[in-house]
């Protein structure tokens, strides 16, 4: 049985998604930012014999699906088929492949990247050392963007004062930088989609003519060092696998792949 979900149904709906928070990350943030009575999501859940199997979030347009084993595929998918507009469809891959054969619309882009997560640093930091990480404050959003803009990989990427302003303002993220003995700002990382049980990291980057000197290193293992402090388990996406070498040197494993779909309205109808 399928059945919409409401804050009744809280207690089981974190005992299914609770003890997984990295692969869970999006539908804990919303959960803790949105509820179960908002008009920009829902959430449905799959139930056997009175318990919880499986859950499927929609914030705004987008799905995602999660459950430890086989789950009502055909069901969800008759859900997300209601929705006539443009959709997506995200979440680990093992879980998002059964869906797509029931999805009949036409896709806009399909994407693959790897997933991976950390729970603890896999050697102890030099606590003196991180020191030269420093918060990003409401002053250098300007510098930090303007940095991560001069990255190649980055030179297209959703980055925004107005973002970081609504980052520190909703607490769903935070920035570490590194100056180099001139004050320009070289390196930094930063979290997204924070929540009380896990955070994403995200814009690990260093200006052009800086690499392989340490600074992203460190601003990653300060940002990582106060988050697993704070008892939050971390995650990333990476599709470059050198860039997985180094993430995984820190004590991140692969949990899987993430795959993203986005589909065309029903019928290919203009919005």
């Amino acid at each position: 049985m399928i059945r919409k979900l409401n804050k009744d149904d809280h207690e089981s709906v974190m005992k299914l998604i609770g003890p997984k928070p990295a692969e869970n990350l999006f539908i804990i943030g919303d959960i803790e930012a949105y509820g179960y009575d908002s008009d920009i999501q829902d959430l449905w859940g799959q139930f056997e014999r009175g318990k919880l199997m499986a859950v499927l979030l929609r914030y705004d347009r987008n799905y995602i699906p999660f459950s430890e084993g086989q789950y009502d595929v055909r069901g969800f998918a008759d859900i997300i088929n209601l929705n006539p507009s443009r959709i997506e469809i995200s979440g680990l891959k093992h879980l998002i492949e059964p869906l797509q054969q029931y999805i009949h619309r036409d896709v806009r882009k399909h994407s693959e990247t790897y997933y991976a997560k950390c729970i603890g640093l896999s050697y102890e930091v030099d606590k003196e050392k991180i020191k030269l990480a420093s918060y990003l404050q409401s002053s250098e959003y300007h510098e930090n963007v303007e940095m991560l803009r001069s990255i190649p990989e980055f030179a297209t990427g959703n980055f925004s004062v107005e973002a970081r302003k609504r980052a520190e303002k909703d607490k769903t993220g935070r920035t570490y930088f590194v100056r180099n003995e001139e004050g320009e700002m070289v390196a930094s990382a930063s979290t997204t989609a924070e929540n009380s049980q896990s955070a994403m990291i995200v814009g690990v980057g260093t200006r052009p003519g800086f690499e392989r000197r340490g600074y992203a290193t460190l601003c990653m293992e300060k940002l990582c060092s106060e988050l697993l402090s704070e008892g939050k388990s971390l995650c990333l996406f990476y599709d470059n696998p050198a860039a997985g070498k180094i993430y995984k040197r820190l004590g991140f494993s692969d949990i899987g792949f993430w795959t993203m779909i986005r589909y065309e309205s029903i019928g290919g109808q203009v919005e």
